[in-house]
């Protein structure tokens, strides 16, 4: 019987051993001698594939300067691997481990708290409404009765829902696998508009065979801080990509970086976004933290 016991004190003592490894990323990724940064394909000029592997993005550019602290603080050169994630599977790939840093478009409320922590808001959103321009849409009350396009494992549509000004509007969800995928419903007329966070509405459209076709129109639904994803409860690993933040804030090269993707053209295709910081964005530099969505919406 006590050895019995002693099996299982061992046994339990071995998962938890493996559960605070697993959240040790900075012990993972110096005894692997690799880092995966989890990309996007298309949230707009956030995080983006350029195609055969390569990625691109205001957030892709800020992890590499956080892999590279991550390198100094481990004492050796990283591989760096690459992992497209979607906003049904970013969340998961986190916590277990497929991805350490994930470098999309993704925002930090109270929810997604529970499951993962995030660094320093980097961008603060505001979910708007595209649409085409011969539509005649210029908000949320003709929607009535039209058929708007969201991302599969977003929460834009259900903020339209919410809003206010919402109240007898009555509309149709159809659901794409992607950003690009939703935007391809716009674009197609299989959707009368499509409900997203502003910037990456606006690179889809900076991106469309005809730009000029569309337009972002309506009230603001949603403010939102939007932020770099990694594993909760990994205080060490959190403070590396904090304190590369707070500096690159500091010092102006982060409002640098984000000139480089929002407003001078961006590759392939040498097109602009045309999004100068907002205010909102502005004060998030100035006074870094990590406050969730609930905190933006109190009044």
């Amino acid at each position: 019987m006590n050895k019995q016991l002693l099996a299982i004190a061992i046994s339990l003592a071995a998962s938890g051993g493996a559960f605070a490894q697993a959240n040790d990323t900075l012990t993972k990724v110096k005894g692997s001698g690799a880092i995966t940064m989890g990309v996007r394909d298309s949230s707009g000029a956030l995080s983006y594939t350029l195609g055969d592997g390569k990625y691109a993005g205001y957030h892709y550019e800020i992890c590499q300067r956080v892999i590279a602290n991550v390198e100094k603080a481990a004492g050796r050169k990283l591989e760096v691997k690459y992992q497209s994630v979607t906003s049904q599977n970013r969340i998961p790939l986190v916590q277990n481990g497929t991805v350490d840093i994930e470098c999309g478009s993704t925002t930090n409320n109270a929810t997604r708290q529970r499951d993962v922590s995030f660094l320093l808001t980097t961008y603060v959103e505001e979910v708007r409404i595209a649409v085409k321009g011969a539509s005649g849409i210029t908000g949320i009350a003709q929607l009535n009765a039209k058929n708007v396009a969201t991302t599969t494992g977003t929460t834009s549509v259900q903020i339209l829902r919410k809003h206010e000004r919402a109240n007898g509007v009555d509309f149709k969800e159809v659901f794409g696998k992607d950003h690009a995928d939703s935007f391809l419903l716009l674009e197609s007329g299989r959707a009368d508009a499509f409900v997203m966070d502003g910037q990456i509405l606006a690179g889809n459209i900076a991106t469309a065979k005809n730009p000029a076709d569309f337009k972002i129109v309506g009230e603001v639904l949603s403010v939102e801080p939007i932020a770099i994803m990694v594993r909760k409860d990994d205080a060490a690993f959190k403070k590396i990509g904090d304190d590369t933040i707070r500096e690159l804030a500091k010092s102006g090269e982060l409002a640098k970086i984000y000139d480089k993707w929002f407003v001078q053209p961006i590759p392939p295709k040498n097109t602009r976004v045309g999004l100068p910081l907002s205010d909102a964005t502005k004060a998030a530099f100035a006074a870094p933290n990590d406050k969730p969505l609930e905190d933006y919406a109190k009044k």
